[in-house]
């Protein structure tokens, strides 16, 4: 096997998003971004969530101008992003997921764990194709790389949240930083995240499996 065909393992398994589709869904995702940018439940706290926004949307369209990730990868990034605004509109500790599916709302809000196993899922398929373009890795290496790179990121914003709170304090870290009382908050949140990853890269490699053509060799 050849290093072109290596590399071109993980990205080739889904079509290359076509512009309309890429273009669409950025302006999808824009409009519900300036929805839900109207009258957020804390204005201060939405700001700070959005600063990461700010720079993680124009480095995803750069890095796809660059690659062009797969339909596949651009939909995964487009839900994480709508998941995240969400978030940010009501707070990730007060989002009201169980009023609106008429669950009991005694206990924790579960959404901002339940986004942080959704960051690793639907994050991965982009550390995927970005380093198989970036890196003829192998065998077990083309699942540890990525993994570790995606746990990595959600580690480092554990550290960004507790020095955001330490800086602001008061109600506006503690909304920020939405332990909701449990002082294993930010080890639950990795520790889904991680889940979440190797959930993802499984997931990825089985739609592989089910939709690769038949000269394409099968992630090992």
């Amino acid at each position: 096997m050849d290093k072109q065909t290596v590399m071109a393992s993980y990205a080739d398994r889904f079509p290359e998003a076509s512009p309309r589709y890429a273009l669409g869904l950025l302006v999808v995702y824009l409009c519900w971004w300036v929805v839900l940018a109207v009258n957020p439940l804390y204005p201060d706290d939405w700001l700070l969530e959005n600063v990461l926004v700010a720079i993680a949307v124009p480095l995803a369209c750069y890095s796809h101008l660059r690659i062009r990730f797969s339909a596949y990868t651009l939909g995964a990034l487009f839900l994480f992003l709508c998941l995240h605004a969400l978030g940010a509109h009501y707070t990730y500790a007060e989002v009201p997921y169980r009023q609106w599916l008429g669950l009991a709302m005694d206990g924790r809000n579960h959404f901002d764990r339940g986004v942080h196993f959704l960051f690793g899922l639907l994050v991965m398929p982009a550390y995927l194709e970005l380093l198989s373009r970036r890196a003829a890795l192998q065998g077990i290496w083309r699942a540890i790389v990525p993994i570790a790179f995606l746990m990595a990121q959600s580690e480092l914003y554990e550290i960004i949240e507790w020095q955001a709170a330490l800086r602001f304090g008061g109600e506006l870290g503690m909304a920020y930083l939405g332990t909701q009382g449990d002082v294993w908050d930010a080890q639950k949140d990795s520790a889904a995240a991680a889940l979440g990853a190797v959930t993802g890269l499984l997931m990825y490699k089985a739609a592989f499996r089910l939709c690769r053509r038949p000269d394409m060799p099968g992630p090992r």
